[in-house]
């Protein structure tokens, strides 16, 4: 993550004010799919969790990346005023049987009673990357965004850490770091709260021509990603030739990950642990992805005023220093 400095402090004070226009405007989040849009297929007929494996390699190959990626905390990490709760990962980065801001992908198990005995299903978890996401549309500091290639990245040098993106996804997929984040130059005990990682679908590789890390680290074709038609119509023909079922392709308006299981998801679903960073797989229905005017206002209030505050401040001191013949510096 780049270091904030007071000039850009500038433009991103004068962008949180400007957002009052733009968090509502469909067209920051609603990406159309096109030609370019990609998707994922899921087999979890072919995944066998690695188990003779002491963590699943996709599991390995996306921490690895993870762990490269995110600073370490301060320390220690302000503590938020009035209270609000710390989430610090980085002394349990070695956690990876659920979502953290370390662990973008897991694999769940799903042991499921069937003609007397029991069948394991192994499902690798993260991001949906959905075609209309919430968590793009809603986030009060346009730190989330979705690409023409399907995927949706967090921008950590944006993000407060603030988890509206987790509030409004129906799977509560992104996680939280406290104590990292441009939030730490500006208000630290008042706004923000870190940064919140989820899988990005590897964004960066793929403008590159490469493929995802975990897609290319199974060993057994677990995971496809291709054009997103090619994927359903593959999605489609695997399910029909072996009798399975998809799940993704209509869940929150339909999605970029799309699930091949042996049995019904919703025997999964009664059966897989779930909580804080183990998701469900419920169905979902389609959220609106725009903000209502009630809502945008109360997102937006605290911002505004705070962008609005900050950028006067800073104006301020820069005045002040100019006429002391002083100059301004990018510390």
């Amino acid at each position: 993550m780049s270091r904030l400095t007071r000039r850009n402090f500038l433009q991103v004070s004068a962008g949180l004010v400007a957002l009052s226009g733009v968090a509502a405007t469909p067209s920051t989040a609603e990406t159309s799919l096109d030609e370019e849009t990609l998707a994922t297929l899921i087999d979890c007929t072919r995944c066998d969790g690695c188990v003779d494996y002491d963590v699943p390699l996709c599991v390995a190959a996306c921490r690895e990346r993870a762990l490269s990626r995110i600073p370490d905390p301060v320390n220690p990490i302000p503590p938020l005023f009035p209270r609000g709760m710390i989430e610090d990962w980085s002394t349990r980065k070695d956690v990876y049987d659920r979502l953290t801001p370390y662990t973008q992908l897991f694999v769940q198990r799903a042991d499921i009673p069937e003609d007397g005995g029991i069948r394991t299903v192994y499902l690798p978890r993260r991001c949906m990357h959905c075609d209309n996401p919430p968590c793009a549309t809603l986030c009060p500091f346009t730190a989330n965004h979705k690409y023409p290639d399907g995927s949706v990245v967090i921008d950590p040098d944006l993000c407060f850490g603030g988890a509206k993106c987790r509030s409004v996804c129906p799977w509560s997929i992104p996680q939280r770091q406290s104590g990292v984040g441009i939030y730490l130059e500006i208000m630290p005990t008042l706004a923000g709260n870190g940064v919140m990682f989820k899988c990005d679908l590897c964004h960066d590789r793929l403008l590159n021509k490469q493929l995802p890390l975990c897609v290319e680290a199974c060993p057994r074709d677990a995971m496809v990603i291709g054009l997103r038609r090619d994927i359903i119509k593959e999605a489609e023909r695997r399910a029909a030739a072996t009798g399975g079922y998809l799940y993704g392709l209509t869940e929150n308006g339909g999605t970029g990950t799309i699930y091949l299981s042996p049995v019904p998801f919703e025997e999964i679903n009664k059966v897989v642990e779930k909580g804080p960073g183990r998701p469900h797989f419920d169905k979902v229905s389609r959220r609106p992805a725009r903000a209502s005017l009630m809502e945008t206002s109360v997102l937006m209030s605290p911002v505004i005023g705070m962008g609005a505050g900050l950028t006067a401040a800073m104006l301020a001191v820069r005045n002040r220093g100019i006429k002391k013949g002083g100059g301004e510096s990018d510390d």
